[in-house]
Parts: C-alpha cells; sequence; structure tokens
C-alpha cells in the first residue's frame, strides 16, 4: 500500500505514519522516495491504533510488537500483552471511580446551590 491508501484506510496522516517509522514501529519498504506499506505494517498499524486507543504508551506498544519475533509462537507476547492490559484496566476503572465520585459530588452541591437560589429568589418574588 502506498503511503495515500494507509492513510485512507486508517484514518491516519502520512505524518502519523512517518513519525511511526521514526519510532520503529513501521517499516515500509522504500523506492525511491516512496514508501511502501506491507501486510505486516498494515496489521502493526491496527496493533498500534488499537494500543493508543487504550492508552498504552508508544514505547509499550514497541515492546510488544518486537516480541512478535521471539519464535515462540507468540507466547510471551501475549502473555506481556495480559500483563499490560490488566494493568492498564485496572487504572482506567480507578480512574472511572474516581470520576463517578467527582460526578455525584458536583451534581449534590449543584442541588444545593439551586436549593440555596430557590431560597433567595422566593422572598424577591413574594415582594413583588
Amino acid at each position: 500500500m502506498t503511503i495515500r491508501a494507509m492513510c485512507d484506510a486508517f484514518d491516519v496522516t502520512p505524518r502519523t505514519l512517518r513519525f511511526y517509522e521514526q519510532k520503529e514501529l513501521l517499516f515500509p519498504i522504500r523506492q525511491g522516495t516512496k514508501r511502501l506499506f506491507t501486510r505486516r505494517d498494515r496489521a502493526r498499524l491496527k496493533l498500534i491504533l488499537r494500543g493508543k486507543r487504550f492508552g498504552f504508551s508508544l514505547e509499550e506498544i514497541r515492546q510488544l510488537l518486537d516480541l512478535y519475533e521471539l519464535g515462540d509462537g507468540q507466547a510471551t507476547q501475549l502473555a506481556r500483552t495480559l500483563d499490560v492490559a490488566r494493568a492498564r484496566l485496572d487504572d482506567l476503572e480507578q480512574r472511572r471511580a474516581e470520576l463517578d465520585a467527582a460526578i455525584d459530588d458536583l451534581r449534590s452541591q449543584m442541588g444545593l446551590v439551586n436549593d440555596m437560589l430557590s431560597r433567595v429568589a422566593s422572598p424577591a418574588r413574594a415582594a413583588e
């Protein structure tokens, strides 16, 4: 695939693809000034984008992708991916709990302010 085809297929910019290439996440074939992306690059980009969506760092993603080359039937790669994913899930669940608590607290405070506003507005209406 050309860089344009990759951009269209994955909804990324050429700059993003060049950045991932610079970070040694993708390894397109060079033909003069052209970059041609292989099936392997497409699979890696899919995994990179998924990892980013889950909040993995690019370094974590690179390390996980590099484990594919070990030749152990992906056992190490899959086990390490599961470890990183568990840690990320724990972090996301903790953040969600903190957000839920903050939302509940904000709703409670808004209710108190609304009650105060009602009381302040009621005497003004009665005087009219």
